[in-house]
């Protein structure tokens, strides 16, 4: 009975499951992404239809991950699969991703969208932004080497407001405002074919999928979640049904009231959006439930980013520096040390372009979409070693579902790696220095 007590126990129900994938996936990226998607389409319908296609590979994606969490449960999810599948060298590859590069990346990306948002209430000059980023990241970096404790209502708090403000403000915006005008028509071209040859859906996908990212954070509540053999694909399709038309409706009322021209302007575009409906007053009062939110968002990837790189410590001796957990403040200190330094230096990396934001998502995007791609691939593995689990959600259509997400998410990893910057090359070159760093532990336990 005391092993029982020791493992992860079913406390999860649908609902619950289904909140707490809404709230990792509608953080502030719809507060701030849509700009730049908007600066990729070609009109507002083709803008309206980035974002539906989004929620199609999402689901697609989801039903793929739900057969790997209902058949294979373990709190480990992705790190659990690829090891299972592969061994522990794509698995280490994958614990260092998210310290180095998916993690730490999300966290800088936070932090530089709440300093948009702090800087257009309290501008403080060029380098505003990155300043609020680079504070934001000590602060919490800080408190949480001092043990204080995530306050799970404050969490669930702030997901409530960033989930109203979607539902309030673009039904408030659709039924007050006038609609923006539209502009005349471009001379007669081939819109398609242009926007595919120059890139344009590929990196418009790119920012479109990272709003709609966290939707695979679900295969680690697959160990506490009742009856998860069947209830696994349940939460992920409510969950991403909700959020699609949830951005589909707010991404309406940012068309209908500033147009794409003005949409591709608008940095803090929920902040204009406000001010348009209820004078200065909403604008203010929407960039600061943002900025909180984005607190809130940036405390919990600290969180849980920072255990992550205590299990690997701990897994692996060479890294055991970040593998040592402080009793007495009951956090993992030196880990948190570790991320919020490379969060910071991933700051650096984005103030010194003039689009900081684009750079940190270059930074993440072919990485994440390498480990997507690779832990689909894991399904595969499965079904051929044990034919798949009967008693358990199997994903419809097989392959056909799983080789469709394969080609979405190569896609975006061509796109990723094709159309972005320098900062896509440093988070590939930073994931190729795990190999060494993987054969160097491997060598060092041999020794011990």
């Amino acid at each position: 009975m005391a092993r029982l007590n020791n493992q992860p126990q079913p406390g999860f129900t649908i609902p619950s499951s289904v909140a707490v994938v809404i709230g990792v996936v509608v953080g502030i990226g719809i507060f701030r992404l849509p700009p730049i998607v908007a600066d990729h389409a070609a009109s507002g319908l083709q803008f309206m239809l980035f974002w539906l296609a989004g929620g199609v590979i999402s689901l697609l994606g989801a039903l793929c991950y739900a057969e790997l969490a209902a058949s294979r449960p373990d709190a480990g999810g992705e790190y659990h699969f690829l090891s299972r599948a592969f061994g522990r060298p794509p698995a280490f590859l994958f614990a260092w991703a998210r310290m180095t590069v998916i993690q730490t990346g999300s966290i800088a990306l936070i932090a530089f969208i709440l300093g948009d948002y702090a800087s257009q209430l309290l501008p403080i000059g060029p380098w505003g932004a990155a300043v609020y980023a680079t504070l934001t990241i000590i602060v919490l970096t800080v408190l949480n080497m001092l043990g204080t404790r995530h306050s799970r209502r404050a969490q669930n708090l702030f997901t409530g407001l960033i989930i109203a403000l979607l539902i309030l403000l673009p039904i408030a915006a659709l039924i007050s405002v006038p609609s923006a005008p539209v502009p005349a028509p471009a001379p007669a071209d081939d819109t398609m074919g242009s926007l595919l040859g120059d890139g344009s859906l590929g990196m418009a996908m790119i920012f479109v999928l990272l709003t709609y990212g966290g939707w695979n954070e679900a295969a680690y509540l697959s160990a506490e979640l009742h009856d998860v053999r069947r209830n696994m694909v349940r939460v992920l399709m409510y969950a991403i049904g909700t959020i699609t038309l949830l951005y589909l409706l707010v991404n309406a009322a940012y068309l209908h009231v500033l147009g794409l021209e003005g949409l591709r302007e608008a940095d803090t575009v929920a902040s204009l959006l406000a001010e348009r409906i209820f004078g200065d007053i909403g604008s203010i009062i929407v960039s600061v439930i943002v900025m909180l939110a984005a607190l809130s968002t940036a405390n919990a990837t600290i969180i849980t980013g920072a255990r992550t790189n205590y299990a690997l410590g701990r897994d692996f001796g060479l890294l055991r520096f970040i593998g040592r957990w402080n009793g007495r403040r009951n956090t993992p200190v030196h880990a948190l040390l570790v991320q919020g330094a490379i969060a910071l230096l991933l700051v650096a990396l984005g103030a010194a372009f003039e689009e900081s934001i684009s750079t940190i998502v270059d930074y993440t995007a072919p990485v994440f979409w390498f480990f997507i791609m690779l832990t689909t691939a894991t399904l595969f593995v499965f079904r051929r070693q044990h034919g798949g689990d009967t008693n358990s959600y199997r994903v419809p259509l097989y392959p056909l579902v799983p080789l469709l997400f394969l080609l979405a998410c190569a896609g975006m990893l061509y796109s990723s790696l094709t159309y972005t910057g320098l900062g896509a090359v440093i988070g590939v070159a930073i994931l190729a220095s795990g190999v060494p760093v993987y054969l160097w532990a491997v060598k060092q336990q041999a020794r011990e």
